[in-house]
């Protein structure tokens, strides 16, 4: 009698517990420049709010360190200050991060340097070319999120607001054809909505407001790729 309810409880036991076993823990590296990495808080709250959804299989990976947004989270990343997406590729930096942190998604926020240094969106999607080919060596199967980026207006480039516009639509344009079923590359519209005149501080960088609204930006399309990945 006493074995029969034992495992009667055990069989309940294993139902409950059997969805949280067979959840894979999911490597996601975010990767771009100052506005992920220096110090990045949207990646924090991000964090948060995914531990928050129950979504607790994540393993944020980067050979950076995340740095202080006032709680402890997870948050390893390659957000490299300065950097641009050319100059990656240039110096073939990505490939040695890659094979440092492993990811099985990558969350790429990059251009804002370039568009800055008004280099035309079409080298600069060439590069993201090279980058999303660089991932799938690295990871056949990698999904990629790619962020349309954030509006700029700083004080040293007036034209700087109209450059972003032409880059996000070359952005939207250009993924469809990079997509594939075993590699998927998904557009998160981190534009709409955002604004360099309440949302940052200097025109270019996050201030809380647009941490918030960048951490929203995310959620979804993240959340999604890890429910597929794990």
């Amino acid at each position: 009698m006493f074995s029969l309810k034992f495992a009667a409880i055990l069989s309940i036991f294993l139902v409950v517990l059997s969805p949280v076993l067979s959840q894979t823990t999911v490597r996601i590296n975010a990767l771009g420049d100052s506005i992920t990495g220096s110090p990045g808080c949207w990646r924090a709250i991000l964090w948060k709010k995914l531990q928050a959804a129950g979504v607790k299989n994540t393993d944020f990976v980067g050979t950076l360190p995340g740095q202080g947004c006032g709680f402890t989270y997870d948050g390893e990343n390659d957000g490299h200050g300065g950097f641009l997406a050319t100059g990656i590729v240039k110096n073939n930096q990505l490939p040695g991060w890659l094979s440092s942190s492993k990811p099985d998604i990558v969350m790429m926020e990059l251009g804002t340097n370039d568009v800055w240094s008004n280099i035309a969106p079409a080298t600069i999607i060439a590069a993201f070319d090279t980058l999303v080919n660089q991932m799938r060596a690295q990871k056949s199967t990698m999904r990629i999120l790619v962020a349309q980026i954030t509006p700029m207006n700083p004080s040293s480039c007036s034209d700087c607001g109209q450059r972003v516009v032409a880059f996000n639509t070359a952005i939207r344009d250009w993924a469809p054809g990079k997509s594939t079923s075993a590699s998927p590359i998904t557009v998160v519209d981190c534009w709409t909505g955002y604004s360099t005149a309440t949302d940052t501080g200097d025109g270019v960088h996050p201030n809380d407001s647009g941490n918030t609204k960048l951490a929203n930006c995310w959620y979804g399309p993240l959340k999604a790729a890890i429910a597929l990945a794990g």
